[in-house]
């Protein structure tokens, strides 16, 4: 049998190199895929831009991380694997090295305290009161539709119930969000805005919608049987058409539509 070639400190030193140049390929295409695939629906709405830069920040701190993991992992699987003739003897003797053991806790340490600070930021930003007026609409959850009410601070007269959504583009909107029966989840993907819907509380998000366009609503939590249709649209409209679609609904013999 033949003695197993002994590995010098340069071809040490080469696998080392290739290895970080295979790490900091991997790190760049995981990053350029999260910016160059749309994974996620057109954005609606302030808080979207919001949390889908919130997103790119988690990936770009998240990819070089699992990369090096797994780079180390599959350097040290391969690099000091188990050589012909090495069956019976053991590893040598190794002990804790403590510098390492502190920069390998602080360093994700810090990075976990930036990701949550900023995460807290943009929360605080979406849910944020504006200065300026605020549209509320009580939203209704129950098997297996929604259903949207206006009060008179929005209309100018008498309360306006609907199976409609529309919202002014630009304007602050509160929702206000009731179940009458089961668990519901309120969700719009374009707005990356979603909470739950709970029979006997009130729960609430507010979204400002900045671009035009129909929007689908979707309950993403199993309610029964016919969750897979309880879902509804909501319509960003400029202020002149949302004011004109009020009047419409108003003015016609029966309020509910």
């Amino acid at each position: 049998m033949e003695a197993p070639v002994e590995e010098t400190p340069e071809m040490s030193r080469r696998a080392i190199a290739g290895t970080v140049v295979a790490a900091l390929i991997a790190t760049a295409i995981g990053i350029v895929l999260s910016y160059v695939i749309h994974w996620f629906p057109a954005q609606a709405s302030t808080q979207a831009h919001n949390t889908d830069r919130l997103y790119h920040v988690l990936v770009i701190a998240s990819v070089p991380i699992f990369v090096l993991v797994v780079t180390v992992i599959l350097f040290s699987v391969w690099h000091f694997r188990m050589k012909p003739g090495q069956e019976l003897q053991d590893g040598p003797p190794i002990h804790g090295n403590t510098r390492l053991e502190v920069f390998w806790t602080a360093i994700p340490a810090m990075i976990l305290l930036s990701l949550v600070s900023y995460s807290f930021v943009v929360l605080h930003d979406n849910e944020k009161k504006p200065a300026g007026p605020e549209m509320v609409v009580e939203v209704t959850g129950q098997q297996f539709a929604w259903s949207y009410s206006y009060p008179s601070s929005v209309t100018g007269g008498a309360p306006l119930n609907t199976t409609q959504l529309y919202v002014p583009e630009n304007e602050s909107v509160y929702f206000a969000i009731h179940s009458k029966d089961v668990i519901h989840a309120f969700w719009i993907p374009a707005f990356r805005l979603q909470i739950d819907a709970v029979p006997g509380i009130t729960t609430h998000y507010r979204a400002t919608p900045d671009r035009l366009g129909s929007y689908p609503v979707v309950c993403n939590l199993l309610c029964g049987v016919g969750h897979s249709l309880m879902r509804s649209t909501i319509h960003v409209v400029t202020p002149e058409q949302f004011q004109a679609w009020l009047q419409r609904q108003t003015s016609a013999p029966a309020s509910a539509s």
